[in-house]
């Protein structure tokens, strides 16, 4: 099936206020930035947003918590972002901080159909606060429960119409499992190529789980913090 469309604007069109996305990538690597400038222009409000990161100040994420097009961040690394942080200590922006792992895990979860899993990360600390405790061969154990999403959007380094994907390095992290775990999965791309042209052994995600697809464009490809070291 053919599940091209035009540009990012087609892409996010139906996305509603108050929806719930995940949006890959790994810091600012990989992250769907068309889909992002889209979702700012079309000024969608009261999102939800899971992400491992939530961008910097002027980029990523960090566009729509300017725009405060986001009510709720449920993320791991939040570091690099001043309004996040403003926002979080003013009492504007609802925020659950979760262990990278669990994080992984608990999107992983969602993609397999598992509601819930058990993990000792966060056990004893203010991460386990309401959450279910049980101990397995002696050790204490915390249950977290699946995330799913209504729309998972991410950045793929090639793609074809039909929605099979391959992304580069550390852009995979956690973009091959969120693409498996939203109602409707939408895809960017720095390559469009024609059917039979990825190699089905390299595919990371294939194309039943996707269900847009789109070239993106102007790829900035921005890193948090570049560090040089001084020669002796």
């Amino acid at each position: 099936m053919n599940k091209l469309v035009r540009d990012a604007d087609a892409a996010v069109k139906d996305i509603p206020d108050n929806a719930v996305i995940m949006l890959g990538g790994f810091g600012l690597c990989g992250i769907p930035e068309n889909s992002i400038a889209a979702i700012e222009k079309k000024g969608i409000k009261n999102l939800t947003c899971i992400s491992n990161n939530a961008g910097v100040d002027d980029f990523g994420l960090g566009l729509l918590l300017k725009t405060r097009q986001i009510k709720k961040m449920i993320s791991s690394y939040v570091g690099e972002n001043a309004e996040f942080e403003r926002q979080l200590l003013n009492g504007e922006l609802e925020v659950d901080l979760v262990p990278q792992g669990t994080l992984a895990t608990r999107i992983q979860m969602a993609a397999m159909g598992i509601p819930a899993f058990f993990t000792p990360a966060g056990y004893g600390t203010e991460i386990a606060y309401g959450k279910e405790t049980r101990e397995f061969n002696g050790k204490m154990y915390l249950m977290e429960q699946a995330l799913h999403a209504q729309f998972a959007i991410v950045k793929a380094w090639k793609g074809d119409k039909y929605g099979n994907l391959l992304f580069r390095k550390t852009t995979r992290n956690f973009s091959t499992s969120m693409a498996k775990a939203g109602d409707i999965t939408i895809a960017e791309v720095e390559q469009l190529v024609e059917p039979g042209e990825l190699d089905p052994d390299q595919v990371h995600v294939a194309g039943i789980y996707v269900h847009r697809i789109f070239q993106g464009k102007n790829y900035e490809k921005r890193i948090e913090r570049k560090t040089t070291s001084l020669k002796a």
